[in-house]
């Protein structure tokens, strides 16, 4: 009798512009203040990433070099990239195909999935999946989103949430438990208007009209998303504990996506977990989008233990929301 297959993370890597935008910067910019911003959203600073001709591909590739370095592999070993983003470097074609591309990694098919801020959980799942029926060995899953080319900086709701950034992990089969053990994943259309970008896509294309109207930048309805994001978050992280007989104490860490200290909080209350277990970096980065949960992973792999208990929840645009329960597959190096 052979061992199930589970999908274990077996290296995690990540890349962050150099260019901060601090809050002060911000105060020069709109009608805001530091203290505004800090105490509402927990936010001090974001990476920009500056420069004629670069996308969210030159924020990967960097990334996934890294992790293939790290657990010393060629890129021409990876069979598949998934890219969870909603700032592709073009329409078509995809992201994904284009970080192959830059990396040599001339062996891996590849696509970008699109659930706003829960992109790297729907990826992360997805790739769990190729790896558990046995079809694929090496699935690199990447959480990367150039939010300060879709962000409006004259609309002081949005402009002082959002930065850039990227983060990967690889997936390799395991026979011994370790890895992605369950996820619930969700998503409900009728939350579309809250959260978007209304132009740019088959039903608003591009026109005169359209830039006028400032309408290919992001745009949200900051309270009803956060009071859907709150619960969203919350239940669902709840309810993928209660189905496996867990409880906080069996949990080593949280990884919740990095959108505002308060539905953080929310949370990790939610389901019993003290301060100390939560993952938190989004002083320093912001909201990245789908490039939260990776970065977090890859600022605290040195503290996470084989076999310890993660957490991974998000709540994104669309209304899209999830939780992911895995178990660690290696001690720090």
């Amino acid at each position: 009798m052979s061992n199930k297959i589970t999908a274990a993370i077996t290296a995690v890597a990540g890349w962050v512009p150099e260019d901060r935008l601090t809050n002060f910067d911000l105060e020069k910019m709109v009608d805001t203040n530091d203290e505004w911003i800090r105490t509402r959203t927990g936010i001090s600073e974001r990476r920009i990433l500056k420069g004629e001709g670069l996308a969210t591909s030159d924020m990967i590739a960097p990334a996934v070099l890294e992790l293939c370095k790290k657990r010393g592999i060629d890129p021409k070993e990876i069979d598949c990239m998934i890219v969870g983003t909603v700032t592709p470097d073009m329409v078509f074609p995809s992201t994904a195909n284009v970080v192959c591309d830059k990396i040599g990694a001339t062996n891996a098919w590849g696509f970008d999935l699109s659930a706003a801020c829960s992109g790297f959980l729907f990826s992360l799942t997805t790739g769990a999946s190729y790896i558990e029926s046995g079809r694929y060995k090496k699935v690199v899953v990447v959480g990367a989103d150039k939010m300060s080319a879709i962000i409006d900086y004259t609309d002081r709701n949005t402009c002082v949430i959002f930065g850039d950034g990227a983060a990967c992990v690889l997936l390799e089969p395991n026979e011994e438990g370790y890895g992605v053990q369950d996820s619930i994943l969700k998503s409900d259309g009728a939350g579309r208007n809250f959260l978007n970008m209304k132009a740019g896509g088959s039903l608003r294309p591009a026109s005169m009209e359209t830039v006028a109207n400032r309408e290919h930048f992001a745009y949200q309805e900051g309270q009803t998303v956060f009071k859907f994001a709150v619960k969203g978050m919350a239940d669902v992280s709840a309810e993928l504990l209660e189905r496996n007989n867990l409880t906080g104490d069996d949990i080593a860490w949280l990884v919740p996506h990095q959108a505002n200290l308060r539905i953080i909080d929310a949370t990790a209350n939610r389901i019993g977990l003290s301060k100390e277990k939560v993952m938190i970096n989004i002083q320093k980065f912001g909201n990245t989008t789908a490039g939260t949960i990776p970065l977090c992973l890859w600022e605290w792999e040195s503290k996470l233990k084989k076999g310890d208990n993660i957490v991974l929840a998000a709540f994104g645009g669309g209304f899209t929301w999830g939780a992911t329960w895995l178990k660690w597959a290696y001690d720090p190096k």
